[in-house]
């Protein structure tokens, strides 16, 4: 089941209001995923800064973080923590070896927001309407494969600023996963979804862009899917050779956006001149500034 959105500006018109389109499109899709629901957003970025977004089940562990060097924003059960960028790997290695935090995501311009329940819940506790930025992508999840978690949540990040949400299912992936632990690669969770966003990381890493990243997933990644990604300046779509999971999408002059069905972007401005056409299965959508 599960639903899906994403947002990609083009021009400065949006990007004061993402957060609200975003959130609209997200509860939207409540009835598509009603488990857990989750955001990312890629905002402005600080030369020289890394942010990286951790989240504890316990916010007593969010205000005790003590990290030199580091301006920490609490939202919520998450926090955002800037750091000067030759300090950060160090701080995440830390972040991660500390029991009850979780490492979110990390990059210069992406944070990232996911908790179980509603998304009109989850959006307003980490007050996605007030969020400003270029892109985004957002996930309504109904669990199907693994407990309903903040760790089985989307998107996933296994790379800087990088992100991906799913709505399918993999037949394939540990298998897949077994593959990229050899190659040093490792996955956290028990998610399918989490396999494939390192399968792309690991695919960039290794000098594709996004776009080629996709095309060898259609050769590597068996079952049905909807994929959408996130980069740093990048949005891409890619939906499996049988397409049987509903996607649509829609573009002005001013954005390209994607929702599991039309209704989740039946709110956005100008969509009534907009190009709103089914992405085609096998063929891989990627926009890039």
């Amino acid at each position: 089941m599960c639903g899906i959105v994403g947002l990609y500006t083009k021009t400065e018109a949006l990007r004061p209001t993402l957060g609200q389109h975003l959130s609209e499109m997200l509860i939207t899709m409540t009835d598509r995923g009603p488990d857990s629901a989750g955001i990312a957003v890629y905002g402005a970025d600080t030369p020289g800064t890394v942010k990286i977004t951790v989240q504890a089940d316990d916010p007593a562990l969010l205000s005790d973080l003590d990290v030199p060097g580091a301006a920490i924003r609490i939202v919520d059960t998450h926090a955002v923590l800037s750091l000067p960028a030759d300090t950060a790997a160090a701080t995440e290695a830390q972040l991660r070896a500390t029991p009850g935090l979780r490492v979110m995501g990390t990059g210069s311009r992406i944070e990232i927001f996911k908790e179980v329940g509603l998304p009109v819940d989850v959006s307003r506790r980490f007050g996605l309407p007030q969020m400003r930025g270029t892109h985004g992508i957002g996930h309504t999840r109904m669990a199907t494969e693994s407990a309903v978690t903040t760790d089985g949540a989307h998107p996933f990040s296994t790379g800087a600023d990088q992100c991906l949400v799913h709505n399918g299912s993999l037949s394939n992936h540990n298998s897949v996963r077994r593959r990229l632990a050899r190659e040093g690669v490792s996955v956290s969770s028990e998610n399918d979804s989490e396999v494939a966003a390192a399968y792309l990381t690991h695919a960039m890493a290794g000098g594709r862009d996004l776009g080629q990243a996709l095309e060898g997933a259609l050769d590597d990644l068996d079952g049905f899917f909807t994929f959408v990604v996130g980069t740093r300046t990048g949005f891409g779509v890619l939906r499996d050779p049988i397409a049987c999971k509903p996607a649509v999408m829609a573009e002005t002059d001013d954005y390209v956006a994607f929702g599991s069905e039309y209704r989740a972007l039946a709110s956005l401005p100008g969509i009534e001149t907009a190009r709103v056409w089914e992405p085609e299965p096998a063929k891989v959508y990627f926009w890039e500034a």
